[in-house]
């Protein structure tokens, strides 16, 4: 049996939905992260020549604080949708976002912005997926991201557990020729797949919390 774990870049997956959204005219936000994840299992099968059973997910994100003084409930939906998350199984990995001061590039303007960066995320998912490997949790790793960020430890991993797999799940619109190249066998997720893979609205917690989709987000 091949055991297999999903690391999630969430925002990568996140904007990727947001696309998919427009272009279905249908919000795909309210996504289950774990049943989008486990409808791929047959690829992954088909490509290792085995049994593909879903071992862990993780997903990568931020909580960005910063935005709550223009929408004082981003956090507080994203916050829900985490737990709703955690609830069905999906570890989540939390970074930060970062202040960075940035001059305006018109020379007659020379004002000082305050721009805030995703921080640590491309790391996190780096280190981890070596850790699984080392630790022994899986037989395949798949990135569900379209970030070449992650080649360097790609490659990494490549070298030294050349009896591990590593596949890409591209999301919608991301799909990404020289990832591609690096771990032969990755697929693109179709944006069908995101509003066919919604949460249950509203969400039964296992601690009996009842949580609702956004109305608006």
């Amino acid at each position: 049996m091949n055991r297999v774990t999903f690391l999630v870049d969430g925002f990568n997956l996140y904007h990727s939905v947001r696309t998919a959204g427009k272009k279905l005219n249908k919000s795909a936000k309210w996504l289950d992260i774990r049943a989008l994840c486990s409808s791929y299992l047959h690829l992954v099968k088909g490509i290792v020549g085995d049994t593909a059973n879903l071992e862990k997910v993780y997903y990568f994100s931020a909580l960005a604080k910063h935005l709550d003084a223009v929408d004082p409930k981003v956090t507080l939906r994203h916050k829900k949708l985490l737990k709703c998350f955690e609830d069905t199984g999906v570890i989540i990995e939390l970074s930060r976002f970062k202040p960075k001061q940035i001059k305006c590039p018109n020379p007659s303007c020379g004002k000082i912005f305050t721009k805030h960066e995703e921080k640590e995320t491309d790391v996190a998912i780096a280190v981890k997926l070596i850790e699984i490997f080392i630790v022994d949790e899986c037989d395949t790793a798949v990135l569900v991201t379209g970030d070449t960020d992650l080649a360097p430890s790609v490659k990494t991993a490549d070298r030294l557990y050349p009896s591990k797999k590593i596949l890409f799940a591209f999301p919608y619109g991301r799909k990404n020729r020289e990832l591609s190249k690096l771990a032969p066998g990755s697929f693109g997720i179709n944006k069908n797949q995101y509003v066919k893979y919604q949460l249950p609205d509203p969400f039964q917690h296992s601690d009996g919390t009842i949580i609702s989709k956004p109305a608006v987000w």
